[in-house]
């Protein structure tokens, strides 16, 4: 698809935008007097409508068929495989018990907080349950993907422009306006391990009747699981990389400790032998060089992870225009989503105590003990007992007026509201189960509880009925909100200036925002056994915004731009506001090349879970000790304080600071033919008063750090550090004179204003087409993006961490990200057949215990596709050609054995797509 452009000077300027993923293309040359009137369009990064499709910042566009034909799975998972994309997230695998119904990105490896995402141009409400528990941020997985006309994603600041959240770039999900006909197409597909099979139908089309144009869309998906032990390179520990050799050591399913020895109490070839029918008969007495005996199994871990969940959706779309005369338009549209969301994370466990300090005293042996019980499927009828079930709503309208008025002043009003709503269901154990497994409490000794239990009764396996008495549902009630009303103008021909005519936008903006969380009430009544719940949490703030910007032709090759805006917010009992501009060059020194640069400013206002989440207790299970783990000298995959469960509180400040900041870029672009374009950009952004809420993971790493006095790589560490001191504040232990002083008892993760984060890089890419005549059409397309830098400090003159060379933890979640991303795509177009052969390259990656780096990945998707005639067509995709596992850590980094997060362990996934078309074309 070609649009052209032409330049302030008179001079043609061509530039072909195919739609591919990421196109970034150049201009050519050719004569006026040859040239017709051109249409503009308005392009994400500027309100101004403009026939030149680039700008001085890079656009990245995406289009509905290239999701398709690059093998991607769905809208998501093409804006993942973004090189700028350089950041991990969260997803539905591992570990991940907050939202792992949800979508994100995190572009520049800042956070999804950071990247705003519109639909239509419009803001949409936030997911209603927080990111790790702390941050807030737009689901991608509940767009209908039959209604994408386009993505266009801008890479950079534009917070002056769309407002505050547009630190790390903006993501504008583009429908379809106008369509003849209708069009049906259904896909099947499956995996080559197994599990995760899916069918999806689509239904969308529309009509023109005189002054009025409909357009529809409804998308129905069905999606099995994919379980841990689905994938041969995951589903046991004997599978560790690390192992080199030597016997793996089974997951504990049963173990007594004496905490006086700190040894397992050996329960006894036959206790264990009598237990081996659990797991599917993997569990088995087992050795452990440190501690002794104890029943465990090396299938434990996988057997209840789903590293894909189960996924029902319905979505739905209608959009009118209706042309009230030649300068007025009517418009409204209605976007609605159901989703039926199942997974399980681990396995339901029980630890003796382990509200207070996970001992007891044993009457019978006068000796502390820990006891521990981990729950088979066997046990409690089926692993899906255990899981979650997400049951979700959202839906976005809009209502307006768009025409022009005077001597071509463009005009658009309009009122936007979005809501989603989220009730989390889990199974849980009531209170009373120390009772069930120690009998009735005797007494206490010196603080500690005393029981005199029956130790058989710990190594007695449940049944389901067993299950069903000693565990009840709660559910947890999630809502979030935005509306806005709007009025924005431009025009286009403002006045003249030496290169041209100069063009203005404006905008007004008042809108609010809200959310609540209402967790079940039993929760905080003591009802769950070892969870104390938290209390409903609610807020609301209203927005206000008033911003302009110029385009400014300034000589007939050289444009300037620039934009400014006023945001104000209103929350909590007081006001953030704070004016941010922008300002950017366009120069064409001659017609096939472009020089840009652009520089804006940021302000952002904390995230609403930030400011109103209230206090909540409770505990995170699978938490590693990474203090404990050093000092006693084990790997972290292979270490006994690994899979702890530990107390933690969490709670919102509403006197957090608003984040500030910068970005500039600056680049070219060259097309010295139509068959050729490259761009290449350098990017810087800083954020500074950022607001951080740590991961409990993150925390104990740090803490671990500041403890020792040097990190994992043996990097010294100022344990009198402003930074360490408020790191080791988070994380409460047993006293020195406790039976185990080192014991972490709770995590402390209220947020707190970080001082600096940045990183910078440069994005590249690349476009050839050429045709071959009667061997058809190839195109070429190439993308890559290196992170040059990317540090951050928490207060300042504290530790600086190397998020790019390194392993660190920050608001963002850049734990570990990549250095470096290259993709690219090869297609060849031939009579009715069209293949494409996408790949992927992920840089090198730093491992667990950070003494280096896990080597680069490649993952290929290809794609066939062949028009039957004018009306039917027929595809088949797959994604991961080569069915390559994740890269795998072999410095002990536990199961599943690679960086979950920045991986996904799926492998080969195909899918057959037939499509027709009924009606008008």
């Amino acid at each position: 698809m070609e649009h052209r452009s032409a330049s302030r000077g008179g001079t043609l300027l061509r530039t072909s935008l195919w739609l591919g993923l990421f196109a970034t293309l150049g201009s050519h040359a050719a004569d006026t007097k040859n040239s017709k009137t051109l249409e503009q369009v308005t392009v994400t990064g500027s309100r101004i409508p403009r026939v030149d499709v680039e700008g001085p910042t890079p656009v990245i566009t995406i289009s509905a068929s290239d999701i398709e034909a690059r093998g991607f799975r769905s809208m998501y998972d093409a804006l993942n495989a973004l090189t700028q994309n350089t950041g991990m997230t969260q997803g539905e695998d591992f570990g991940n018990t907050f939202t792992p119904a949800a979508n994100t990105i995190n572009l520049r490896g800042l956070g999804p907080n950071h990247t705003l995402v519109l639909v239509n141009g419009r803001r949409v409400a936030d997911y209603p349950v927080a990111y790790d528990g702390s941050v807030n941020f737009v689901n991608l997985a509940n767009i209908p993907a039959v209604m994408i006309d386009r993505i266009e994603v801008l890479t950079g600041g534009a917070s002056a422009v769309y407002g505050s959240d547009a630190i790390a770039g903006v993501v504008n999900v583009i429908l379809k306006k106008k369509a003849k006909g209708v069009d049906v197409d259904l896909r099947v597909g499956s995996t080559q391990g197994g599990g995760g099979s899916n069918q999806r139908l689509q239904i969308g089309g529309g009509h023109s009747w005189g002054k009025l144009d409909a357009v529809f869309g409804v998308e129905l998906t069905h999606r099995e699981p994919i379980w841990g032990t689905d994938r041969s390179f995951m589903d046991s520990l004997a599978r560790d990389p690390s192992l080199n050799g030597r016997s793996t050591q089974p997951t504990a399913v049963f173990y007594r400790r004496d905490m006086n020895t700190g040894k397992y109490i050996d329960p006894g070839a036959s206790t264990c032998d009598g237990l081996s029918n659990l797991y599917s008969g993997t569990v088995r007495r087992a050795y452990n060089p440190r501690l002794g005996y104890y029943c465990g199994s090396d299938r434990a871990p996988p057997t209840f992870w789903t590293v894909q969940t189960q996924q029902r959706n319905v979505n739905a779309y209608t959009g009118l225009h209706y042309k009230l005369n030649d300068d007025t338009e009517l418009f409204g549209d209605f976007m609605l989503g159901v989703d039926k969301i199942r997974n399980t994370t681990r396995a339901p466990s029980w630890t003796s105590l382990a509200a207070s300090n996970s001992y007891f005293i044993n009457g019978t042996t006068g000796n502390p003990e820990r006891w521990y019980r981990r729950l088979s499927p066997e046990e409690i009828g089926g692993r899906t007992q255990a899981g979650t079930r997400f049951f979700e709503r959202s839906w976005n309208a809009t209502v307006g007026a768009r025409g022009t008025i005077g001597d071509g002043w463009q005009y658009e009003a309009a009122y936007n509201r979005s809501e989603y709503d989220n009730t989390t269901t889990r199974r849980a154990f009531l209170s009373g189960l120390d009772e069930y497994f120690l009998g009735p409490r005797t007494g206490t000794a010196n603080g500690v509880a005393v029981y005199t239990p029956d130790a058989t009764r710990l190594y007695q396996p449940l049944n389901p009925a067993s299950w069903d008495q000693l565990t009840d549902t709660y559910a947890s009630h999630n809502s979030a909100w935005v509306q806005t009303l709007s009025l924005s103008a431009n025009h286009s021909d403002l006045f003249a200036l030496p290169g041209g005519s100069a063009g203005f936008a404006g905008v007004i903006e008042a809108g609010s925002q809200g959310y609540r969380n209402t967790p079940d009430a039993r929760l905080a009544q003591g009802v769950f056994w070892n969870n104390s719940g938290s209390l409903p949490s609610s807020g609301k703030r209203d927005r206000y915004a008033i911003g302009a910007e110029l385009s400014l032709p300034l000589q007939n090759k050289l444009i300037a731009t620039l934009a400014g805006r006023y945001d104000s917010y209103s929350y909590a009992g007081r006001r953030d506001h704070k004016a941010t501009w922008s300002a950017g060059l366009e120069y064409r020194p001659i017609d096939s090349l472009l020089l840009r640069g652009n520089y804006a400013t940021s302000f952002r206002a904390p995230d609403m879970n930030y400011i109103f989440a209230s206090a909540t207790n409770g505990y995170i299970p699978g938490l590693t000790d990474y203090c404990r783990c050093r000092v006693a000298g084990q790997a972290f995959g292979n270490c006994d304080f690994a899979n702890q469960s530990i107390n933690y509180t969490s709670y919102g400040s509403n006197k957090l600071k608003a984040e500030n900041g910068r970005s500039y870029s600056y680049g070219v672009v060259w097309s010295p033919s139509q068959q050729l374009d490259v761009s290449v950009d350098y990017y810087n952004v800083r954020i500074d008063n950022e607001v951080t809420n740590l991961s409990a993971d993150g925390v104990l790493r740090d803490e671990a750090d500041c403890r020792l006095g040097r990190t994992q790589a043996g990097q010294a560490v100022d344990i009198t550090s402003p930074q360490c001191q408020a790191t080791l504040a988070r994380v409460q232990r047993n006293a020195a004179n406790a039976v185990d002083p080192l014991t972490a008892t709770r995590i402390y993760v209220n947020p707190i204003n970080a001082a600096t984060e940045r990183t910078s890089g440069i994005d590249a890419s690349g476009n050839l087409r050429w045709d071959m005549q009667r061997a058809g059409d190839f195109a070429l397309r190439l993308n890559y993006t290196l992170v040059l830098t990317h540090e951050y400090q928490q207060f300042p003159g504290g530790v600086v961490l190397n998020l790019r060379d390194g392993a660190g933890q920050s608001d963002s979640g850049s734990t570990f990200e990549w250095r470096s991303k290259i993709n690219g795509s090869l297609s060849w177009h031939y009579r009715d057949v069209t293949t494409t052969l996408y790949g992927i390259r992920y840089g090198s990656l730093m491992n667990a215990d950070q003494s280096g780096r896990i080597a680069p990945y490649f993952r290929y998707n290809a794609s066939v596709a062949w028009r039957i005639n004018d009306r039917a067509s027929v595809s088949l995709i797959v994604n991961n050609l080569l069915d390559k596992a994740p890269p795998r850590d072999r410095t002990g980094s536990g199961w599943p054995f690679y960086p979950v997060g920045n991986y996904d362990p799926y492998g080969r996934q195909w899918w057959i797509e037939a499509s027709y078309h009924f009606g008008a074309h």
